[in-house]
């Protein structure tokens, strides 16, 4: 991963300066090149007027003029006549005839030519510049510069190495921080890799986060501590939900075995009638224990919630109770708007959710007192609470109440899921359940359930 990031930031490096620094090499060189010749051609011009007078009278010009600017500059300077005959020639014969030169040919007929050429007695490349000496348009000679390009070109691969310096120097820095960029993001990732491998062998304990990781790798490791925090807490709640289920089986399953054996060696005695009916309730304590698992299994798997008319379900579970509630001496009162409500919820689970509190409402409260469902619209979450006029729960009661098997008094029937399968029915709808004191003194059982847009009242 650190290889791989490295030599991506060195290929873009390498592209970027290879765009950059070969257009301003190639303009610098073309740059230098003219500045040579622009003045070599201002300084010709400059003679060609000096020896101008000279050449028109056909007086012998001044050489002098000509070897102090071959001795500042290093050009050498051929001055010729209207015949190509060379006049002044700083660097050979001054009698050399140079009619046949082709700059000289091309000046001498009143045109200003300019070029690089290579002597091959020099081993050099030469910029000459040919311009015409002339008067009242008259041609009378032409001057020719020459002069060595070393220094244009030393200039220009001096300038060359600079900009290699200056890549090696870029790459060298890019390859720097790239390499600590890389290993900032390599390093967390390698650790979240190791993390996930002993996440898969069983081992959850959550990895220290490294405070120099990149904000979205850090969210990265955050979210998989979450996970495995998660997951270690359903394990842990699985592995109680086991334990408990297991021992609170075992308790009416001994009581039967025993009160079986009972009867089978004194089934002649008296007692054996009472025996058989002890033994028929364990069973249906057992039986009772099963089916409470099963919904609390049922409640705790994922399925779809669909849109659920709160006031229509919750009359009709009212009606439901109602027969239970007068032979308890109960009042089971129902209030709610007058139109539907509409929640999400899973299937059939507000159902359950009400026949789970309103049996646990009945069977807390005293005779002559009431239990109201209470249906309350809100704009983005609906409730539904169910209130007794029973004793009540303290705050530290109501903070174990909703554990599994849990149980008040285990003198009265139950098996202590009937609010655990209420709440977990409520957060498998992505709601809530509180317990709460009523207005009377008793509990208050609140269900929130999130609002849905549609206004049917379907069930």
């Amino acid at each position: 991963m650190t290889r791989r990031l490295l030599l991506s930031y060195l290929t873009i490096a390498v592209i970027v300066l290879l765009v950059l620094e070969i257009p301003l090499a190639v303009f610098y060189q073309q740059r230098e090149t003219d500045r040579l010749t622009v003045g070599v051609e201002r300084d010709a011009n400059a003679l060609a007027s000096i020896y101008e007078d000279a050449l028109e009278q056909r007086k012998p010009p001044d050489p002098a003029i000509a070897r102090k600017y071959a001795i500042r500059t290093g050009a050498r300077v051929v001055v010729v006549n209207r015949n190509g005959a060379a006049v002044i020639d700083t660097a050979g014969d001054p009698n050399r005839d140079f009619s046949t030169r082709p700059e000289i040919q091309t000046a001498l007929r009143g045109t200003q030519t300019t070029g690089v050429r290579h002597s091959a007695t020099l081993d050099t490349d030469l910029l000459y510049v040919a311009v015409p000496i002339a008067s009242g348009g008259n041609v009378l000679g032409a001057v020719r510069l020459t002069l060595d390009t070393r220094e244009v070109n030393a200039a220009v691969r001096r300038f060359w190495l600079g900009l290699v310096g200056m890549a090696a120097v870029v790459l060298t820095a890019v390859a720097g921080i790239g390499w600590a960029i890389a290993r900032s993001v390599d390093r967390p990732l390698r650790k979240l890799e190791t993390a996930a491998a002993r996440f898969a062998t069983g081992d959850l304990t959550t990895t220290e986060q490294d405070p120099d990781a990149p904000a979205g790798i850090a969210a990265l490791g955050a979210t998989m501590n979450t996970m495995a925090q998660r997951l270690e807490q359903l394990l842990a709640e699985h592995r109680a939900f086991v334990a408990d289920a297991s021992h609170q089986l075992r308790t009416p399953l001994t009581a039967l075995r025993l009160r079986l054996e009972n009867l089978q060696s004194d089934s002649a005695i008296s007692g054996g009638a009472e025996d058989l009916g002890a033994a028929i309730d364990e069973t249906s304590r057992l039986s009772e224990l099963v089916d409470d698992l099963l919904r609390l299994a049922r409640a705790e798997q994922t399925a779809a919630p669909g849109p659920v008319d709160l006031v229509r379900v919750a009359r009709d579970r009212v009606d439901t109770w109602s027969a239970v509630a007068d032979a308890a001496g109960v009042t089971l009162v129902f209030d709610s708007p007058g139109g539907p409500v509409v929640a999400s919820a899973v299937p059939t689970g507000v159902e359950q959710v009400l026949d789970n509190l309103i049996d646990n409402a009945i069977t807390a409260s005293p005779s002559r007192t009431r239990v109201t469902v209470t249906v309350t619209p809100g704009r983005s979450r609906h409730r539904l609470t169910v209130a007794d006029e029973g004793p009540g729960l303290s705050d530290e009661v109501k903070a174990r109440a909703l554990d599994r098997f849990w149980r008040l008094d285990h003198a009265r029937p139950g098996s202590g899921l009937g609010l655990p399968i209420a709440q977990a029915l409520a957060e498998a709808s992505a709601g809530s359940l509180a317990l709460g004191d009523s207005q009377a003194g008793g509990l208050a059982v609140t269900v929130t359930l999130p609002a849905t847009e549609s206004r049917s009242g379907a069930g």
